[in-house]
């Protein structure tokens, strides 16, 4: 008997790679998945190499991911790739906190978040 396989949840041409707990805020986030939204996978891996921007590097990791899914697991053509969509979302957030003066208490809060990559193929137009 078994388990029937799961439907997917891209289409046939697309591939998707998700990151978790990604120790940042998905304001700060976002900024850095805006900088590749809608760009073809090799600009986007450019721009996330030499951005100054620290979360950068575990973006880059995660659309390398997305490409990967795309070449092996779904026979896309890496040249034709370009990044979709690529969104955040908020995780877990730690709470902890500093003694103040007057027996207050300092909230600091260390939010964490998530990131999915969706890599698309497009025939180029000639």
């Amino acid at each position: 008997m078994g388990q029937e396989k799961n439907p997917r949840r891209v289409a046939d041409n697309e591939a998707m790679a998700k990151l978790r707990m990604l120790r940042t805020s998905p304001q700060k986030l976002n900024l850095v998945a805006g900088l590749i939204r809608g760009k073809k996978v090799e600009a986007a891996l450019n721009d996330l190499t030499f951005s100054k921007k620290r979360i950068a590097a575990d973006v880059k990791k995660c659309l390398q991911s997305a490409i990967a899914n795309a070449e092996n697991n779904h026979n896309l053509d890496v040249d034709e790739l370009v990044v979709a969509e690529a969104y955040c979302g908020k995780n877990l957030i730690m709470k902890r906190g500093r003694p103040r003066a007057r027996g207050r208490f300092g909230k600091i809060i260390k939010p964490f978040s998530e990131i999915t990559i969706v890599v698309r193929q497009v025939e180029e137009q000639a």
